[in-house]
C-alpha cells in the first residue's frame, strides 16, 4: 500500500515562517517517507499509514511557537500501488503535456 498526503505546518504568527516550515521538514527525515516540498505544502508517501501519521506528528511538533496550524490531506489507496509522481502523469496524459505554465 502506498499512502500519499499533503502536509501543511506553520506557525501562526507576523512575518517569515520559513524557518519554522523548515524545521518541520527536517524532522520528516527520521521516518520512512519520500517527500517534496511545495509552496503551499509538502508532498508525503509512505508505505504505511501509521509511519505518515508519525511523521506529520514530528513535522507538527518541529514548530516552535505558541500556536501552530497543521493540515493534513491524505489520499490511501487501498486496492492498488501509487505514487505521487503517478498521479501527475495521470493528469498530463489527459492534457497531453506538463501540467505547468510557461509563465514564472
Amino acid at each position: 500500500m502506498t499512502v500519499v498526503a499533503l502536509l501543511s505546518v506553520a506557525p501562526v504568527t507576523e512575518g517569515s515562517m520559513s524557518g519554522e516550515v523548515a524545521k518541520a521538514v527536517d524532522a520528516l527525515e527520521a521516518y520512512d517517507v519520500a517527500y517534496e516540498t511545495n509552496p503551499m505544502g509538502t508532498v508525503i508517501e509512505a508505505d504505511e499509514i501509521g509511519e505518515l501519521f508519525a511523521a506529520a506528528q514530528a513535522a507538527h511538533e518541529a514548530v516552535d511557537g505558541d500556536r501552530v496550524s497543521t493540515v493534513l490531506k491524505i489520499d490511501d489507496k487501498r486496492t492498488q500501488e501509487t505514487t505521487a509522481s503517478a498521479k501527475v502523469e495521470a493528469v498530463e496524459d489527459h492534457l497531453g503535456r506538463p501540467a505547468t505554465s510557461e509563465k514564472s
